[in-house]
């Protein structure tokens, strides 16, 4: 598909003329610009909400990463499955199975990361 096709994929959903880009995908400054913006915009976000929602409940990192992973691949699969075939049906020309992975890989990090329940807690009690 080409280097750029993830990004500009996704930046077809703001940019609606790339719905209909020729494979190989060619460099698009605003698609990539969008894309990028909009992916890590996304990013933020979900990882907010699993800071909120996911890792408040969870003491142990190993546990963080596993809830990490899994709730990456759930928001990969609603977004493949149910929200890109009406918003961006373009960026399914992606491979489903190494875009999968990717997420599974940024919700392992996000797990790695986020900050363990109990040492937020203890920060946010002697600051």
């Amino acid at each position: 598909d080409g280097f750029w096709s993830p990004a500009v994929y996704i930046g077809a959903t703001v940019l609606r003329g790339l719905q209909s880009i020729q494979i190989p995908v060619t460099f698009d400054f605003w698609g990539v610009v969008l894309g990028l913006m909009g992916h890590m915009m996304n990013s933020v976000i979900f990882g907010l909400i699993f800071m909120a929602i996911v890792a408040r409940s969870i003491r142990s990192r190993r546990g963080l990463v596993f809830s990490g992973a899994v709730y990456s691949l759930v928001i990969f699969a609603v977004m493949w499955y149910a929200v890109a075939p009406i918003v961006d049906p373009v960026i399914l020309n992606l491979n489903a199975t190494v875009f999968a992975i990717a997420h599974i890989m940024w919700g392992l990090a996000l797990g790695l990361f986020v900050p363990r329940s109990a040492e937020a807690d203890l920060r946010v009690r002697t600051t």
